[in-house]
């Protein structure tokens, strides 16, 4: 028996002209064959590349911490988000009147939950994002 290999392109080209009945069937074969779920019937292309790509890029690893409110005490605040990011007071007093705007971006879950916790003490409304 010869071996038939088939190319990425076969199978974006069977895709494209299959029914969605049949992509639903295919969808179906694979979630049992590799014991996998697809979030919706098109996802089919997404999960030919790396089926444990998915899972990977749901765990948010990064967060931002959001002023949304400097409440009743502003100066203090003012005075929190200057040791946070080590900007100047003027800047810091900006960045709090422009609220709601990032404190500091792309840091840990444990990093955000600190910074929001001290923002919080000193009367600020703050979201991890």
């Amino acid at each position: 028996m010869a071996e038939t290999t088939i190319s990425r392109d076969d199978i974006l080209s069977w895709v494209r002209s299959a029914s969605m009945i049949e992509l639903s069937e295919v969808v179906k074969a694979i979630e049992e064959e590799f014991g996998v779920t697809a979030s919706a019937p098109m996802a089919l292309a997404g999960m030919m590349p790396a089926a444990g790509g998915a899972a990977e890029e749901a765990e948010q690893t990064e967060f931002d911490v959001v002023l949304t409110g400097h409440g009743q005490q502003k100066i203090q605040v003012i005075r929190v988000v200057r040791e946070i990011t080590s900007l100047g007071l003027k800047e810091a007093k900006g960045l709090v009147d422009a609220a709601p705007k990032p404190v500091k971006e792309a840091i840990s879950r444990e990093e955000a939950d600190e910074l929001k916790t001290r923002l919080e003490e000193v009367g600020a409304t703050v979201e991890i994002k």
